[in-house]
């Protein structure tokens, strides 16, 4: 059982299903510079699943060689189209490219979860969710898009589930898929 751990994170979905599933923890984000190491991995063929399960160890090895008598928890989401990663939008014009390539397509949402402790893994999960999204006009893209906040643009939180007209926010859930196995 664990009494207090180390989000390795500064993800607010992240807490916030920690907190929910009543597990003690305190916010150190890694500040891990992702995009250089996800370009390093994509130079050497790393799959998203491996990309994905190497930003979570790195996270939580890199946060708990600080604090080494404490259990960290490093996670990372990634979206697999294919075999291509999918990176978070740094924009909306980018975030408008990356729905029109998911557009109407299959795809499996990716998360990985690690726990380290003195700067070593001593646990890790990876688990897929396969997605559908469903085929929307570009205008109904855009539409979507201008209604949703900065915040949760530069984020996984951009892409939900649309069904029937309504747009259902399912990816607190997904992003949390393999943080819930931390219990």
């Amino acid at each position: 059982m664990l009494n207090k751990i180390i989000l390795a994170s500064k993800s607010k979905v992240r807490k916030e299903i920690l907190d929910k599933n009543n597990i003690e923890n305190i916010v150190k984000p890694s500040n891990v510079d992702e995009d250089v190491i996800k370009k390093s991995l994509l130079k050497e063929k790393a799959t998203p699943e491996i990309i994905s399960k190497n930003l979570a160890e790195l996270k939580a090895n890199k946060v708990s060689k600080k604090d080494n008598s404490s259990m960290v928890l490093g996670a990372d989401s990634v979206i697999d189209l294919n075999g291509e990663l999918i990176s978070k939008p740094e924009n909306r014009s980018e975030a408008l490219n990356i729905l029109k390539k998911l557009n109407g397509k299959k795809h499996q949402l990716v998360s990985s979860v690690c726990i380290s402790k003195a700067g070593s893994m001593i646990w890790n999960y990876t688990d897929k969710a396969t997605l559908t999204m469903k085929n929307l006009s570009d205008k109904e893209l855009e539409s979507y898009l201008s209604k949703i906040s900065d915040e949760a643009l530069y984020a996984y939180n951009v892409y939900q589930i649309v069904i029937r007209f309504w747009i259902i926010s399912l990816i607190l859930a997904m992003i949390g898929l393999a943080t819930l196995k931390v219990r």
